[in-house]
């Protein structure tokens, strides 16, 4: 692993150092992490390990977009955690493979399905190999949703000390976001896949994705100048001054399966919508459901959410809330902010207050 100091992109990058590695999956993916082993004192971190997954279109500059004082990677790092930034299959740190490329479709074929099977448990393993220590996990929208799958099947838990869920995804048929609930009810994802396009890239101009924006613009007579809160909510308190984070692509068949949870308010496996393919997939009709109250009650859980979020709805973590009733108490943190909507967890300018610093007393108790 070699450690070096970014380049002044952002000028306070040049006080970090940053570490990378790859990873294998099982599947064949190759993964990168980057490592922040100490802050801007230089210290090396002497508290445990924290792996900070991201969430759809986006990598692991989600955690470091605002300034030091303001992006969890680096309060983290300063507080004097050792901090691994995941980046899932897919998105431009973690783009290669043992036998495909990006432009086969092939490569494209998964959901979130293999990202809590496969990109998680390799992510883990590999920092509790390198480290020696079990670790903290926090994670963002779509990366809760791989590490609650995770966790609901046995997966990695051992290797874990906690577990912080930012906008927790479980449940999603109650999300109020029109634009997104139209997508998954007109099964938009499906006719693109059934078109042979099977990588889903928002940066495309002119390409299927901006073909699907403005078909929902157009559809439902919207002004999509500000697409980002028709989607996410009414962000209340971002950082206008920081740099944007990326928008990386993802599998147009991880959108057909939320759209498939949203249809169905169900948390399952990716359906194959015939009882045939789904025999040879899973051995019966029907998509095996990911059960929550499988999570073991002594695990411990810190869960945030807000009262503006269109993705992360408060009714439906309210049902995610009802299968954890259960949890020892004194293992269970929930955290509800009002006017947070969903990017506000990874970019608000006072998280640091409202989120960040009640999650790090989590982490210092656990």
């Amino acid at each position: 692993m070699t450690c070096i100091h970014l380049p002044l992109i952002m000028q306070f990058l040049a006080n970090y150092c940053f570490c990378w590695s790859q990873v294998t999956t099982e599947d064949g993916y190759i993964l990168s992490l980057q490592r922040m082993p100490a802050g801007r004192s230089g210290e090396k971190a002497d508290k445990p390990p924290v792996l900070l997954q991201h969430g759809i279109f986006s990598d692991a500059s989600t955690w470091l977009v605002n300034s030091p004082d303001e992006s969890l990677g680096f309060i983290l790092a300063d507080n004097e955690y050792d901090v691994w930034l995941a980046n899932v299959r897919g998105t431009k740190y973690s783009s290669g493979h043992t036998s495909l490329i990006p432009n086969d479709t092939a490569y494209w074929d998964w959901s979130w399905d293999e990202l809590a099977s496969n990109d998680l448990p390799a992510f883990v393993q590999y920092v509790y190999n390198y480290t020696g220590q079990r670790i903290h996990h926090a994670s963002h929208s779509l990366g809760t949703l791989m590490a609650l799958a995770a966790f609901s099947q046995g997966q990695v838990l051992s290797m874990l000390r906690s577990a912080s869920l930012l906008c927790p995804i479980a449940y999603m048929n109650q999300i109020p976001s029109i634009p997104t609930k139209l997508a998954a009810d007109t099964f938009i994802a499906n006719d693109l896949y059934w078109l042979g396009i099977r990588e889903f890239n928002p940066n495309g101009r002119g390409g299927a994705a901006s073909k699907f924006v403005e078909y929902i613009c157009n559809k439902l007579k919207l002004n999509c100048s500000n697409l980002v809160s028709l989607v996410t909510g009414p962000n209340c308190c971002l950082n206008s001054s920081s740099t944007d984070s990326s928008i990386e692509p993802t599998a147009t068949k991880n959108l057909i399966h939320l759209s498939q949870m949203i249809r169905t308010g169900k948390i399952a496996k990716y359906d194959y919508c015939g009882q045939g393919q789904n025999m040879q997939h899973y051995g019966q009709p029907v998509p095996p459901l990911y059960d929550m109250t499988a999570i073991p009650n002594e695990f411990p859980l810190f869960l945030s959410y807000g009262g503006q979020d269109y993705l992360s709805d408060v009714k439906d973590v309210q049902v995610l809330i009802n299968d954890l009733k259960d949890h020892d108490r004194n293992k269970l943190v929930v955290l509800f902010k009002e006017d947070y909507a969903h990017l506000d967890f990874v970019r608000a300018v006072n998280a640091k207050q409202m989120i960040y610093d009640p999650m790090i007393s989590f982490f210092n108790v656990n």
